[in-house]
């Protein structure tokens, strides 16, 4: 019988700090109004502290997702982190994560495709299921934007915040869990959308920090059109290849980036609003958190045998979309 990967639990952390539209008023040349109808944005939540990394909103998640499904740490035997904001280089958040909540019984290690990392760790994880390796895995998707955003620039630091979600990954014969996906690079989009320096190809120096060169640079027209049509092209692929009409889909899962974003991909694949996973008034785009805390955030309307399509979209340039049947009632 086909072993597929079914996400069987869920866990999620917010900083309790909310940074709102009208405290960005007070920092940058910006207005609610601007930024809300331009985004969809209200607030974002904003991990703050001194030492505190990625690896806190991780831990955080992973301890809520293990006791809501009475995991012992001992029985996980792979976690991977997706995260665009590592605590350090090395060693890895993951490896941090494990040893915070005391899985010390299983390899870990991080995966970084910007936005797209937690599909694409989504996907990754399945394939030590489907394959028989392993019987429990967790995905931790988890960035702290607020670390590689510089407020003083307008247009990039009304989008982002702080967050994280966690999924555990089990065996499943009934036909629930990840049944497709789609996944794609195109390495000619790193020049609308990436970090200048910080990397082994420019360490930082005093130059370097100088010219405020360790932020978010993105040309926010080329990224949108790439977006919209990236993610719904793929959205549309999976759903064509596996027989699914609109009406077969529960819930479309999109990456939180913007909400014109999020609008322009729902209507060319003919979804309604009633259908859109969306929170990113609430949260901002978290990257690599956006779409477990989407689940997490609507889990209890989940239901057995829902088809959702998960869809995310980063620089690199990433993206991809995930076909995956509802594996419980919560």
């Amino acid at each position: 019988m086909k072993i597929t990967a079914a996400i069987t639990g869920i866990g999620s952390y917010v900083p309790d700090y909310v940074l709102t539209n009208q405290e960005l008023e007070k920092m940058v040349d910006t207005t609610d109004e601007w930024i809300t109808t331009r985004t969809g944005i209200k607030e974002r939540r904003i991990l703050k502290g001194d030492n505190q990394g990625t690896s806190v909103l991780g831990t955080k998640a992973v301890q809520q997702l293990l006791e809501k499904t009475g995991t012992h740490p001992d029985e996980i035997e792979l976690l991977i982190c997706a995260t665009t904001t590592p605590d350090v280089l090395f060693p890895a958040t993951a490896n941090i994560i494990s040893n915070g909540v005391g899985i010390t019984k299983a390899f870990s290690y991080d995966m970084n495709a910007a936005c797209s990392s937690f599909l694409f760790a989504l996907a990754t994880g399945a394939q030590f299921i489907q394959a028989g390796t392993y019987k429990k895995v967790i995905v931790v998707g988890a960035d702290k934007m607020s670390s590689i955003v510089d407020y003083t620039d307008r247009a990039n630091c009304i989008l982002f915040g702080d967050g994280a979600g966690a999924v555990l990954l089990e065996p499943n014969t009934e036909g629930y869990g990840l049944l497709d996906q789609v996944l794609r690079t195109d390495g000619s989009g790193e020049a609308y959308l990436h970090q200048k320096a910080g990397g082994s190809r420019r360490p930082p120096t005093h130059e370097t920090v100088d010219r405020r060169e360790h932020y978010i640079y993105q040309e926010g027209a080329t990224v949108f059109k790439f977006a919209v049509k990236s993610m719904a092209d793929v959205a549309a692929q999976v759903m064509e290849r596996n027989h699914l009409g609109n009406d077969d889909v529960a819930w479309l899962v999109p990456h939180q980036a913007n909400k014109r974003i999020i609008d322009a991909t729902a209507h060319r694949m003919g979804v309604g609003p009633e259908k859109i996973m969306l929170n990113i008034q609430r949260y901002g785009n978290t990257t690599n958190g956006t779409i477990p805390l989407c689940l997490a955030d609507y889990e209890s309307q989940l239901r057995r045998g829902d088809n959702l399509i998960l869809a995310a979209f980063g620089g690199g340039f990433t993206w991809g979309s995930v076909y995956l049947k509802w594996a419980y009632n919560s």
